[in-house]
């Protein structure tokens, strides 16, 4: 049997502000933006190339999910974005708007840099080691 982690909620203050950012900034394609009636969406984001796991941004609704919004994983890097390529993907996202909040580190495992989505969530950006 095979599972796979396809859909990872993600709260956002806003549909647009995270396609905005996700696909703008980052370069996510847009696999789905769906009218869901009452103001709520179906909108589905991936990084290009990836073919399994994507982004389900879900607009808060309410107080409690308000107070989510960039805290869903309690101030730690929640997410990990791979790349094969950081020294070319670092300075676009750079040029493109994206905060870094250090500068980029060689570990044992890969190059990598701490990101912050508009929203506060953060992220590394990480090439493994080969």
């Amino acid at each position: 049997m095979k599972q796979v982690i396809a859909r990872i909620a993600l709260v956002v203050p806003d549909y647009d502000q995270g396609i905005d950012f996700y696909c703008r900034k980052l370069g996510f394609e847009l696999l789905e933006d769906t009218d869901m009636g009452e103001g709520k969406r179906w909108v589905l984001v991936r990084p290009k190339g990836a073919t399994e796991t994507a982004l389900l941004l879900a607009k808060a609704d309410g107080d409690r999910q308000r107070a989510a919004i960039g805290n869903q994983t309690g101030g730690r890097v929640g997410f990990i974005l791979f790349t094969d390529d950081f020294a070319r993907d670092h300075p676009a996202m750079m040029a493109a708007g994206v905060t870094f909040l250090e500068e980029p580190r060689h570990e044992v495992y890969g190059s990598v840099a701490v990101f912050a989505d508009p929203f506060g969530n953060t992220w590394d950006l990480l090439q493994p080691a080969a």
